[in-house]
């Protein structure tokens, strides 16, 4: 019996025929799963969405890889979504573990061979997604090519606040405050508090006022800023990434000109030396390539497309 899951139809602007479904991780979370199939497939495009994000707001985005002939299956990760929250305060972005996406990341897998969903498969892997997707690949996720969009390979802040991040999770664990929203950020949902003229997500001011709409549409979305447990955990999480052997299948990672989230330098550092990584910096684009101007979104899938389709030509 398919234990289906609600979906915002109206919001999401995604192709009919979705399969969203509830499914459990091994520790009891219960997670959001969707499922797009393409007619006659080339594949499928297992695709991470970043922090805070949810299946609607890759609606177009479904669209347009199963328009180009890819099935496509994504997860609300634990915390976010209608994925379980795991705090008594929703708003907090909290994970107790960042090792624990990987058992989000099993539940989709198994979810996908359970549909036999065809082969190849591809990663599309965006921001925070893009860490638990370069983690996934260190481990054998078993697909032919990545894609990632401005990969969570390290967080930009200031120098000074750097060492913060190592400093203050411990003191918090020892004062049972570890649960509390990191220094710096709040409760509040960004999109529905900030102007376009000040956001850092995309320069396209029309997908913006989308976004907005879906804010205001569903405030069930909502997510705020990180815990300070998330935020240790992401970082002893980075570190370990940047200790191991690097993926050695095709992967190509774009970064915005104009990006303001992740560190471009921590994702220019972890080019150095891969001989099967290529790196594309996207001139204008902001956080958001996937929901940017229709020029950089163009450039962006085409170029996506274009990479994945090179496996069919060896």
């Amino acid at each position: 019996m398919v234990d289906a899951a609600p979906f915002h139809d109206n919001l999401a602007s995604a192709p009919a025929g979705g399969q969203i479904v509830w499914r459990q991780a091994n520790d009891g979370v219960r997670l959001r799963l969707g499922a797009w199939s393409s007619k006659k497939a080339r594949g499928t495009v297992l695709l991470f969405p970043g922090r805070t994000e949810y299946l609607e707001k890759y609606g177009k985005t479904v669209s347009e890889l199963t328009a180009a002939g890819w099935s496509v299956a994504m997860i609300d990760w634990r915390g976010q979504g209608l994925s379980d929250r795991l705090d008594d305060d929703t708003r907090l972005g909290h994970v107790a573990d960042f090792i624990d996406y990987q058992r989000d990341t099993a539940v989709l897998l198994d979810w996908v061979a359970e549909l036999d969903l065809p082969k190849p498969h591809m990663l599309l892997a965006h921001s925070m997604g893009g860490c638990i997707g370069l983690r996934a690949l260190v481990d054998g996720l078993e697909v032919e090519r990545a894609v990632f969009s401005a990969p969570m390979w390290g967080i930009q802040m200031p120098i000074f606040a750097r060492p913060l991040t190592y400093m203050i999770p411990p003191i918090a664990r020892f004062l049972k405050k570890e649960n509390l929203f990191a220094p710096g950020t709040k409760p509040s949902n960004y999109i529905a508090e900030t102007g376009f003229a000040d956001n850092m997500l995309t320069s396209d001011p029309e997908t913006y006022g989308w976004l907005g709409e879906h804010a205001a549409a569903a405030p069930e979305f909502s997510l705020g800023g990180p815990s300070v447990q998330w935020v240790g955990s992401a970082t002893r999480e980075l570190d370990r990434l940047f200790d191991t052997a690097k993926p050695q299948i095709p992967c190509l990672t774009f970064v915005g000109t104009d990006e303001k989230i992740v560190s471009i330098e921590a994702i220019e550092r972890y080019h150095i030396d891969w001989p099967s990584g290529a790196l594309r910096n996207v001139e204008g684009a902001r956080h958001e390539m996937m929901m940017e101007t229709p020029s950089i979104r163009q450039h962006f899938m085409e170029s996506t497309l274009g990479f994945y389709a090179e496996t069919f030509s060896r």
